[in-house]
C-alpha cells in the first residue's frame, strides 16, 4: 500500500509539472494580486474570483471583456483537475496509511499467560494477552482482532467466580487503563477510563466530596467489569450500578468507537450498559454520583420468625440491609446502615466484647478438634492468634467440608461471634458496605422480584425459607452465610434485577469454601454442584429467578444446559441483544466459552412471542 500510494503520488506530480506553463498566467495574476494595493487589487481580485467560480473566463484587468477558453486551454484546465484530484487522493492513502501503519507499529506485541481468576474455579492458557496504555492503542487491538477474525475478550480484576471473561485464543486487559480523567462537581459525576479500580474511584472522589451510591462486597474490581456485569450491593431503593451509568464509550470491532448515552442511541445504551463485553470494549465510563456520607451500621443477631415479623419495615426503615442466615441454625445476622444526618455525630455505645472475646468460639473449636487427633498438625498459639474471623472458619471447614454434622458445629460457633459482634459503628460509606468474603470458594447467587419496596409480596423470605429447608432435609454440608440482599430495579435490559421503578428484587448467594488439598477441593466442587443444581431445580422456577452474570456456570450435561438457555431468553430481550453483537461485532471476536455458549446468537435471533 505505501509504495502504491507513493508511485501514485509522484506520477501525479510529474504530469502536474508537465502541465505547469499552461497555468502560469493564473499562478502570474495570483502573484500580482498578493503583491497589489489599494482599489486596484481589490477589483483584480474581483475579477480572479469570477473567472475561477465561473470556470469559462481568464483574468482580464477593470473594463476589458474575458476572453471565451479555447478547446486547447479547456482540455488543459479538465486535465490539470483530474491530476490535482488524483495527487489529493494519493497524498489522503498515504496519509491514512502512515497513520495506521504507525498506530500498529506502536501496538506492543502480545504475550502468552496462565491467568487464574481469584476464587481459583477457572483457569486458561491465553494464546494472545493484550495490556493496552491508551485508547488508541486499544483501538488498534481491537482493529487488528477484527481485520484477523481472531478472538478477542476483554477482562477486568479476574474477581468473577466463573470464567465470564476468559478465552484461550485471546484477552485484552484494561488494568493500565486505570486513569480517573474527570471529575465534575456541579454534576456530581466522574468519567473514568474503564481500568480503574472501584476503590481508587471512591478514594479520589472523596477529595471532591463526592461517592459513588453504593458498592459492592469488594472494591477491587474495575470500573469496566462492575457495570458490565450489573454488579450491586445492598438497598431496596438503590438500583444495581449500571443504573449509574450517564455515558461510556465503546470500542467495537465493527463501528469502531461509539459514545452511548441516554440521548445517543438510548436503546443500544440499554443494552451496553450490561453489555458482558459482547458488544464492545468499554473504554472509559461516565458515572453518577452522590454526595459523600458516612453511615451508621447496626449488627444484630434475630431469628426467622422475628424477622419474618419485620422484614417489610426494615425494607422501608433502612438505606441498606444485609441478612447473613447461618443454615442449620435458627440464627440471621442482620445488618444496617443508614445516612448520619450532617453535623451529628451518633452515640456509639461501647462494644461488650474484645476481639479476642469474639473470636473465642471459633479458636476454641479448632484446638479442641486438633487436639482430639493425634495425627493433626498442631497450630501454633501465635499463628492462632493471627487469624481473622474468616481465617479461623476457612481451618476448620477444611477439617472435614463435607460433612454435615461438623459444618453445623462451625456455623453455630460462627454464629456465636457473630452474637459478640452485635453494636454499632460509624464510617464512610465506602468502607462500611464492604466486608470479608472469606477465602477461595464456588457461589451461586441469583435475583428476583419481590415485589416493590412499599408493598413487598413477602416471596425473598419465602425463598430462604424454602432454601433452609432444602439444606436441612438433604443434609447439605452448607457453610455460613446465606447472604441476601435487595436492590431497586434497573432499566438495563440485560440486568438481572431489570424492572421498572420502585421494583423490589431480592438477590441471595449460597457458598462453598475451597480448601487448599486438592482432592478436597475436586469433592468440594462436586458437592457444590449437586447444592446448585437444588437451588435450579426446586426453587430458580418457583420463584422466577435468574442467576447473577458474574457467577453463572455453563452446565456439562445438554439437558441442564438447554434449561439454563430458555430461563435466560425467558428474562432477558435476547433477541435484541443478539442483533447489536451482529451489528456491532459481526465476527464475534468479543465472545468465548461462556456467553457463547448461553447466549448462542443464532438462538437468541428468534423474535420473543
Amino acid at each position: 500500500m505505501r509504495r502504491a500510494a507513493a508511485a501514485l503520488v509522484q506520477r501525479a506530480a510529474s504530469a502536474g509539472a508537465r502541465s505547469w506553463g499552461q497555468g502560469t498566467s493564473e499562478a502570474a495574476a495570483s502573484i500580482q494580486l498578493r503583491g497589489a494595493s489599494g482599489n486596484a487589487s481589490r477589483k483584480a481580485a474581483a475579477g480572479a474570483k469570477q473567472a475561477r467560480t465561473t470556470g469559462g473566463a481568464a483574468f482580464a484587468g477593470p473594463g476589458v471583456a474575458a476572453a471565451p477558453l479555447t478547446a486547447e486551454e479547456l482540455a488543459a484546465r479538465d486535465r490539470n483537475n483530474y491530476i490535482m484530484g488524483a495527487t489529493m487522493l494519493a497524498l489522503s492513502g498515504y496519509g491514512y496509511y502512515i497513520v495506521t501503519a504507525q498506530r500498529e507499529k506502536a501496538l506492543k506485541p502480545p504475550t502468552k499467560e496462565h491467568l487464574v481468576n481469584w476464587s481459583g474455579t477457572h483457569e486458561v492458557e491465553v494464546e494472545r494477552f493484550y495490556q493496552p496504555e491508551t485508547l488508541q492503542e486499544l483501538e488498534a487491538t481491537v482493529a487488528a482482532a477484527h481485520k484477523a477474525g481472531r478472538k478477542l475478550r476483554c477482562v477486568g480484576s479476574g474477581l468473577s467466580p466463573n470464567g465470564l471473561s476468559f478465552n484461550e485464543d485471546g484477552m485484552v486487559s484494561l488494568t493500565l487503563m486505570d486513569k480517573i480523567l474527570e471529575i465534575d462537581e456541579g454534576k456530581k459525576q466522574v468519567r473514568v477510563q474503564a481500568g480503574a479500580r472501584v476503590q481508587a474511584v471512591a478514594d479520589e472522589l472523596r477529595k471532591h466530596g463526592l461517592t459513588l451510591q453504593n458498592y459492592a462486597s469488594i472494591r477491587e474490581q474495575t470500573i469496566g467489569g462492575f457495570t458490565q456485569v450489573s454488579a450491586h450491593g445492598t438497598g431496596a431503593g438503590i438500583p444495581p450500578v449500571d443504573e449509574q451509568v450517564v455515558s461510556m464509550k465503546l470500542v467495537t470491532p465493527a463501528l469502531g468507537t461509539i459514545e452511548l448515552s441516554r440521548t445517543q442511541d438510548p436503546e443500544l445504551f440499554d443494552l451496553a450498559r450490561v453489555g458482558l463485553g459482547c458488544l464492545g470494549v468499554v473504554a472509559e465510563v461516565t458515572l453518577q454520583c452522590v454526595p459523600a456520607h458516612r453511615l451508621v451500621e447496626q449488627t444484630r443477631i434475630s431469628s426467622l420468625k422475628e424477622v419474618r415479623r419485620q422484614h417489610a419495615q426494615r425494607l422501608r426503615d433502612n438505606k441498606h440491609l444485609r441478612y447473613m442466615w447461618i443454615p442449620h441454625t435458627d440464627d440471621v445476622v442482620v445488618v444496617t446502615c443508614n445516612e448520619v444526618a450532617e453535623g451529628q455525630e451518633p452515640a456509639i455505645p461501647a462494644p461488650r466484647f474484645s476481639e479476642d472475646q469474639r473470636l473465642a468460639p471459633l479458636r476454641s473449636l479448632l484446638t479442641s478438634r486438633l487436639a482430639s487427633d493425634a495425627a493433626a498438625p498442631q497450630l501454633p498459639e501465635a499463628e492462632l492468634l493471627s487469624l481473622s474471623a474468616t481465617q479461623l472458619r476457612d481451618r476448620l471447614l477444611a477439617l472435614a467440608p463435607l460433612d454435615a454434622s461438623w459444618v453445623k458445629r462451625v456455623n453455630t460457633a460462627e454464629a456465636e461471634y457473630w452474637r459478640r459482634c452485635e453494636g454499632t459503628r460509624v464510617g464512610w460509606s465506602d468502607e462500611l458496605l464492604g466486608f470479608d468474603c472469606g477465602g477461595q470458594q464456588w457461589v451461586l447467587e441469583v435475583a428476583f422480584p419481590a415485589g416493590t419496596v412499599e408493598q413487598p409480596d413477602g416471596r425473598d423470605i419465602a425463598y430462604m425459607e424454602d432454601l433452609l429447608r432444602l439444606v436441612r432435609e438433604r443434609h447439605v454440608a452448607a457453610p455460613a452465610p446465606i447472604e441476601q440482599r435487595w436492590t431497586a430495579g434497573s432499566s438495563a435490559g440485560m440486568s438481572p434485577a431489570s424492572g421498572p421503578p420502585g421494583s423490589l428484587h431480592s438477590w441471595v448467594g449460597i457458598i462453598m469454601y475451597l480448601p487448599e488439598d486438592e482432592r478436597q477441593r475436586e469433592e468440594v466442587t462436586r458437592s457444590f454442584k449437586q447444592y446448585g443444581a437444588l437451588v435450579e431445580q426446586e426453587l430458580m422456577p418457583k420463584y422466577g429467578a435468574v442467576e447473577h452474570w458474574a457467577k453463572i456456570e455453563v452446565p456439562s450435561d445438554p439437558a441442564q444446559l438447554a434449561a439454563v438457555q430458555a430461563r435466560l431468553a425467558g428474562r432477558y430481550p435476547l433477541a435484541a441483544f443478539s442483533e447489536a453483537r451482529r451489528r456491532l461485532d459481526p465476527s464475534n471476536i468479543l465472545g468465548g466459552p461462556l456467553v457463547d455458549a448461553l447466549l448462542p446468537r443464532a438462538a437468541a435471533a428468534v423474535p420473543q412471542h
